[in-house]
């Protein structure tokens, strides 16, 4: 079964180069690396942006390259969509975003979660594959209050690693 991989956008290029400047620029520059990691690595790959405050009437799905755009219609935010997405799909999907609230209504549909930050890494290393032991930007999540081995990741934790492994 192919991971199908949904995108926070504005969420994913806010935490690499921020969200001032040309706007546009930037969309358009994450659409082309998606398309390379995409070309690359097959996954299906949507990627939602917002336009609830001056977007169409209407929510609008644009298909550039292998990758599905959508922008959210004006009064919905891309949240909505996310989650929407993510319920639809179920554990066949990898929501990308660092916004709390997504990533708990994402998890609570069977999908994966992961930081855009981890996503970033991901796209920036294309060319060389790096293991999830090396990335920095991990670190196990545990209960202390928990009984069981106190080094063994929780469960949920070790199926998003799993995940990012094959991202």
């Amino acid at each position: 079964m192919a991971i199908h991989i949904i995108i926070d956008g504005y969420n994913l290029i806010g935490s690499e180069k921020g969200l001032r400047g040309n706007l546009e620029g930037k969309r358009n520059q994450l659409i082309q690396q998606l398309k390379q990691y995409q070309e690359r690595k097959g996954f299906p790959v949507t990627v939602v942006f917002d336009g609830w405050r001056s977007g169409w009437v209407h929510e609008v799905e644009e298909r550039s390259g292998g990758i599905t755009v959508i922008f959210s219609r004006q009064g919905e935010k891309a949240d909505a969509v996310i989650e929407r997405l993510a319920r639809e799909m179920g554990s066949g999907c990898v929501v990308v975003t660092s916004d709390r609230e997504v990533r708990s209504a994402a998890e609570g549909s069977g999908a994966v979660a992961i930081y855009a930050g981890e996503f970033n890494a991901k796209l920036r290393n294309l060319d060389r594959e790096i293991s999830i032991e090396e990335d920095e930007g991990l670190e196990e999540l545990r209960d202390e209050a928990k009984r069981g081995n106190p080094r063994r990741l929780s469960k949920t934790e070790r199926k998003r690693r799993e995940r990012l492994k094959k991202l």
